[in-house]
């Protein structure tokens, strides 16, 4: 397992893996009709687009055989007004691969850019009935708020975590 900083000819990799594990991650709380309608295609252009971005910063996670089997990034939202602060926006893995660890070592990759940034702090969004919260939270982080959200026609709370010292989480690692 190999985890690096993306480039735009990781686009593909990391929109199928976007799309399966949305698929996976979100069976029974997003419709599946949303789900379904993802494309490997759209996803796709969203990423080439994502690439463009200097704000964003992308890793991806590859297998033994060098296929992009997960992804993480970071940066700081545009909504987010808070100084020396900044936002995780993603960590997905195919499902076969959650659980191993990998997450663990994106998700410390990600606090390692942060600290790179000098940002002192960091929220990250998750739909509550995602048990990955159950992973930041673990990893420190603290629930900061929650809000209604519409996704697919279906009411969801969306939940605002917060770590206050990114030091303490890479202490963890």
């Amino acid at each position: 397992m190999n985890i690096r900083k993306a480039n735009l000819n990781d686009a593909k990799g990391i929109a199928k893996v976007h799309v399966d594990s949305w698929r996976t991650t979100y069976r029974n709380i997003i419709p599946d009709h949303f789900l379904q309608s993802l494309s490997y295609d759209q996803r796709t252009d969203i990423w080439n687009q994502n690439f463009s971005n200097k704000r964003n910063f992308i890793y991806v996670a590859e297998n033994n055989e060098g296929e992009i089997i997960g992804f993480g990034t970071c940066g700081k939202r545009e909504k987010n007004k808070v100084e020396h602060s900044g936002d995780l926006t993603s960590i997905y893995l195919l499902e076969e691969y959650q659980g191993t660890g990998i997450g663990k070592q994106l998700l410390k990759q990600l606090f390692n850019q942060f600290k790179e940034l000098n940002f002192n702090s960091v929220f990250v969004e998750v739909l509550e009935d995602n048990k990955t919260r159950y992973f930041y939270e673990y990893y420190g982080a603290e629930l900061l708020k929650s809000e209604k959200i519409n996704m697919a026609g279906k009411e969801l709370n969306l939940l605002v975590y917060e770590w206050k010292d990114i030091e303490n989480v890479l202490a963890k690692f």
